[in-house]
């Protein structure tokens, strides 16, 4: 490989690096063509590049960006998965098909500038997925607008109760 094209990689992985949010290392060996196919659709479904690259090359790529707390681990035969939108579903897939396929190892990870081990990953994968939260988030706050209004509407009705049944006492007596 010529040292341009070694340059070009290293800006594409850096500039990658510097994009997501969440980067998990993996080891791929043992997997065949068709297991590593079928890992990056699933992975490109949800959004997530899923890259391999010389450790020297990813070790260079990392510097200056989070990426770099990890670069120890660049050993041996690794991938990149990088999430840029959604940090759940990187954890979420890579643990399925890991889960699936015991010859894919999750390594280690970096969300935010905090380094994930093989447990934070999982834990990761078991929170539910961004338009879930939201979802959950937006029916909240429906639902202290619709709880004010309904109080602000008891009053006046409350204060009619009373009046009416002052009104009866007095009609009785």
């Amino acid at each position: 490989m010529k040292i341009e094209e070694k340059k070009q990689i290293v800006q594409d992985m850096r500039d990658r690096f510097l994009r997501s949010r969440v980067v998990i290392v993996t080891d791929y060996k043992g997997l065949d063509v068709p297991t590593i196919n079928e890992l990056r659709r699933k992975l490109k479904a949800a959004g997530i590049d899923y890259r391999v690259a010389k450790n020297t090359l990813l070790i260079l790529a990392s510097e200056d960006t989070e990426v770099a707390l990890i670069k120890e681990q660049f050993k041996g035969p690794n991938a990149v998965a990088l999430g840029y939108d959604d940090p759940v579903a990187p954890a979420k897939v890579l643990t399925e098909f890991a889960d699936q396929n015991n010859k894919l190892e999750i390594k280690i990870g970096v969300l935010k500038g905090k380094v994930l081990g093989l447990n934070d990953i999982k834990t990761l994968a078991i929170l539910p997925n961004r338009e879930i939260l939201m979802a959950h988030l937006l029916s909240v706050l429906n639902n202290v607008p619709a709880s004010l209004v309904r109080a602000l509407n008891n009053v006046p009705a409350k204060f009619v109760q009373v009046l009416n049944a002052i009104k009866e006492k007095k009609e009785a007596a």
